[in-house]
């Protein structure tokens, strides 16, 4: 890939923010599956084992997202290839993408389209309540190899059950 990862060494949620809502105006701004009641928005941004972890809210979708904050572990994943990272709910699989303004980040599709959200307020509950799950120890044994999957770590963290 291009240039090397930002390191951010402070909560990167303000240029996460400015890059995917110069995005919003520029690539997104017409596409039919935005939602026009949501905003970009970064939620629970933390720094956790050298790493930034965060969620991401888009019009279009919403994404769990790690940037480097001085891990070397952070390292830039080709398009369409992916990394896995271990949380303390279990392991995840993350893509890597590159963005002018922001630099190397991986990100984990939680939600698109985005139109299960009634509005920003509900979007926002859900992605505190990941943040929350994320950090939590599983209630049950994982039973996918390598950690639960992410659509029952998602249903969980939704209080939606088991997946179908």
């Amino acid at each position: 890939m291009g240039t090397p990862a930002t390191v951010f060494a402070d909560d990167p949620s303000a240029p996460v923010q400015a890059a995917f809502a110069r995005i919003g105006r520029e690539r997104m701004r017409e596409v039919p599956l935005c939602h026009a009641g949501l905003s970009v928005e970064t939620v629970g941004f933390t720094h956790w084992d050298g790493l930034w972890v965060g969620v991401l809210i888009t019009p279009w979708a919403m994404n769990l997202m790690v940037l480097p904050g001085g891990s070397a572990a952070f390292a830039p994943v080709r398009v369409g290839h992916t990394v896995e990272w271990a949380f303390p709910s279990g392991a995840y699989a993350f893509m890597g993408h590159q963005e002018d303004g922001l630099g190397e980040y991986h990100y984990c599709p939680l939600f698109s389209p985005m139109e299960a959200f009634e509005d920003q307020a509900a979007a926002r509950a859900v992605a505190e309540e990941v943040m929350q799950s994320l950090f939590a120890a599983p209630v049950a044994p994982a039973t996918a190899p390598g950690g639960m999957d992410r659509r029952a770590f998602f249903r969980r963290a939704l209080g939606r059950g088991a997946p179908a």
